[in-house]
């Protein structure tokens, strides 16, 4: 029987100080009894000497520090694992919130996880198709990858988010394929958005979802994304599947954060947020990746809103620092309703180049998409030099860039949110623009594949 403690000695916010305590650890559960018979979950947080600091999963409203006692459990916040989690909804600690039945777990694993040996991870290079062109054509998703999505509020990113998730999967045979899905801090029509899109397109039956309200306590939001990464290195690494993890919304999770780091009292960091962000951040986009000698991987599109569409705040810039690229929404598209709204010039897949080519893609892959990028951008420059001189100034040619940059924003980004684009759909539709152009433009693309695709 664990010990009783009825030694609090504060409340403040979310925390709590219990005195003269012993034998318990850092991150260890508890629970505390109310004077009615009500339990609310805690955590440890800070040990000093026979002093624990206790963070509460629940309101503090309601504790009486006399008649009050805390147990502690032994040991730290742990998942029940079992691959009947897919199709299931739970909450942001785990607990079903579906209607469906408790999990009859096959083992428990700590949420906290096991670092990486980083001389065990293996380089990743398989292609993985996410069915929007944006992404495939340009910024190639690979697995094991971990590719954020810098949006802003307002624009798609729950229904790209939701795309992905129905839409993606890995090319081959008998590859099992999988997706964890967590929100953090999102409302209840976002969650109801999420979940009903999945069980529409049947993509439910693959998909576990960890849904945190933004009603629900902050200290749940921490959790969240640790509970949805547990799940993933279970399946991916016990399982052997391939798993996609998409995180929405770390904005929140990080508000969450500087939230309990305002309440312990500490030194705030830039904005106010702890100085331990950018290794807490690590802490969860690190455990992406893949593992040698196992078959299973993990890739991971986390979604974060910038504060004031500013690429600089301190949670797009220290997730840009771990991540390898970034996918940006821009505003500007979203008004010319261009959607999913990708701006591709900004945006980025520092493994795109590991992922594509023959036996992955297609072998003019590589090609085709530096042609885009270069006709794209000398489009938009053709654009803005109308806007100034009128159209009049431009030559020919430039009149065709500019023709070019329209079209490729209304044929090949704009695809909308229930359009799912095989790659070689994209490759043959970023072909069809670039006959748009004159074939003595094509400077990036050799001989052989011009004759194959431009001249057929």
């Amino acid at each position: 029987m664990p010990k009783e403690y009825r030694t609090i000695q504060e409340v403040s916010g979310p925390l709590m100080l219990v005195r003269e305590v012993e034998g318990v650890s850092y991150n260890e559960l508890g629970e505390i009894e109310l004077a009615n018979g009500e339990t609310r979950r805690c955590r440890v947080l800070e040990l000093n000497g026979t002093d624990a600091l206790v963070q509460l999963f629940e309101a503090s409203t309601g504790i009486n520090l006399e008649e009050s006692k805390v147990r502690f459990s032994g040991r730290q916040m742990e998942l029940g694992l079992s691959l009947d989690m897919l199709g299931r909804v739970f909450d942001g600690l785990g607990r079903p919130i579906d209607g469906g039945p408790e999990i009859i777990p096959e083992k428990r694993a700590d949420v906290n996880g096991v670092p990486m040996n980083p001389a065990a991870r293996s380089y990743p290079q398989e292609f993985i198709q996410t069915g929007v062109s944006a992404i495939d054509g340009l910024n190639t998703l690979v697995r094991g990858q971990k590719l954020p999505i810098f949006s802003a509020s307002g624009l798609p990113h729950a229904q790209l988010a939701a795309q992905i998730a129905k839409q993606a999967k890995v090319l081959g045979a008998n590859e099992q394929f999988a997706v964890i899905f967590g929100a953090m801090g999102i409302t209840f029509e976002e969650s109801n958005y999420f979940v009903e899109s999945f069980r529409e397109t049947g993509a439910i039956d693959r998909t576990v979802m960890f849904s945190n309200l933004a009603n629900d306590p902050a200290i749940e939001r921490i959790a969240t994304p640790k509970m949805a990464l547990t799940a993933a290195e279970y399946l991916a690494f016990d399982k052997e599947m391939h798993v996609l993890v998409i995180l929405t919304d770390i904005t929140n999770y990080a508000d969450a954060l500087r939230e309990v780091s305002a309440a312990r009292k500490e030194v705030p960091g830039r904005r106010g947020y702890p100085g331990y962000m950018y290794t807490d951040l690590a802490s969860i986009y690190e455990r992406a990746g893949r593992q040698r000698g196992k078959n299973g991987s993990i890739t991971m599109i986390p979604i974060l809103t910038m504060p004031e569409d500013d690429k600089t705040h301190p949670i797009p810039d220290l997730t840009g620092y771990i991540t390898e690229g970034q996918i940006i929404l821009s505003r500007e598209l979203y008004r010319k309703s261009v959607n999913p709204p990708i701006d591709v010039l900004p945006s980025l897949s520092r493994l795109k180049d590991k992922g594509i080519g023959e036996g992955k893609t297609r072998k003019d892959h590589s090609n085709t998409m530096n042609q885009l990028f270069s006709a794209y951008a000398r489009g938009k420059d053709a654009k803005e030099l109308m806007v100034i001189l009128g159209e009049a100034a431009l030559t020919d040619i430039d009149k065709l860039y500019a023709k070019f940059a329209d079209e490729f924003e209304n044929k090949y980004v704009s695809q909308g949110f229930d359009t799912n684009r095989s790659i070689e759909e994209t490759l043959d539709l970023g072909w069809q623009l670039l006959k748009i152009l004159p074939r003595s433009e094509l400077k990036r693309i050799s001989d052989e594949l011009l004759e194959k695709y431009y001249d057929a």
